[in-house]
């Protein structure tokens, strides 16, 4: 039986990610106190639908955190039983969190009358701390839109590696600032940028008058070289120790040309030698 836990900051995208993973046939339950994970799981049992159906369960801090300090003692109550949920956590800066729950009018569920929205955030930040701690994917969602989250859950949860090991390569503009969910972050801003050749500023790393000038650059040739065969070295090593993924961002100042470029090379070199490849170029939508 396939289960997967979903938490994080309110305004994070967790319905989002709970909608997608419908779509996939899960079985979705939302906001359920952690405690009572393992009476959902024996209700699922003894209604049969264990052999049939995969389920997703949202468990995040609205009533005051319900059972979240009783997370390690769940899980390790769901391993004992034969099931190894993967747990996902979806956060996002404090003002994409503020300017979010503005544009909706919603009220954050630890806000009060003596708690303002970024009180209420940091809050919520420290209660969920313990799932973000052990979580097998976390999602960084700032600068990503429906769409994009969507499609991050799909291949992060259920289109993997068959050994359940992923490795995501993103590109992203340093100008937007970092990916906060990524593992390894390398900065390409160092080599030539294309964006000064006016033939080539309106394209992408994808075009290839793009790689045709990059792979003219000597420092180019040389750091996707030297990143290949540190991957190459480095990758098993997080993947024998027990990992579910590992998320490598590369970055350039706009995030269109040498860190796309970089990505989409180094994307195609993996893949010739293992599954679970997943590509995402943020500035590109």
């Amino acid at each position: 039986m396939n289960w997967i836990l979903i938490s994080g900051l309110s305004g994070a995208g967790k319905s989002i990610a709970m909608r997608a993973l419908e779509d996939l046939g899960f079985f979705c339950v939302d906001n359920l106190p952690m405690t009572m994970v393992p009476a959902l799981v024996e209700q699922v049992r003894a209604a049969g639908m264990d052999r049939e159906r995969r389920v997703a369960v949202v468990v995040d801090a609205r009533g005051a955190g319900r059972g979240l300090e009783k997370f390690s003692d769940v899980i390790s109550q769901l391993r004992e039983g034969g099931i190894n949920p993967q747990v996902m956590f979806l956060e996002a800066e404090d003002n994409a969190l503020i300017t979010r729950f503005k544009e909706t009018r919603r009220r954050h569920p630890l806000t009060s009358k003596d708690c303002t929205l970024s009180e209420a955030i940091n809050r919520e930040r420290a209660l969920l701390a313990p799932l973000r701690e052990n979580a097998d994917v976390v999602i960084d969602t700032t600068h990503t839109h429906l769409y994009q989250l969507r499609d991050l859950v799909r291949q992060r949860l259920y289109e993997s590696a068959p050994n359940g090991f992923s490795v995501l390569l993103q590109s992203f503009g340093y100008k937007n600032g970092v990916p906060q969910d990524a593992d390894m972050v390398f900065d390409a801003r160092c080599l030539p940028n294309p964006f000064w050749k006016p033939e080539l500023r309106s394209l992408t790393g994808h075009d290839e008058a793009v790689a045709r000038y990059l792979e003219d650059q000597p420092e180019a040739a040389k750091m996707l070289a030297s990143l290949k065969s540190f991957l190459d070295e480095w990758i098993p090593a997080f993947e024998q120790d027990n990992r579910a993924y590992l998320n490598i961002a590369i970055g350039c100042t706009g995030g269109q040309h040498r860190s796309v470029y970089l990505v989409d090379k180094i994307a195609e070199h993996l893949s010739a030698k293992r599954e679970g490849v997943i590509v995402r170029h943020r500035e590109l939508g």
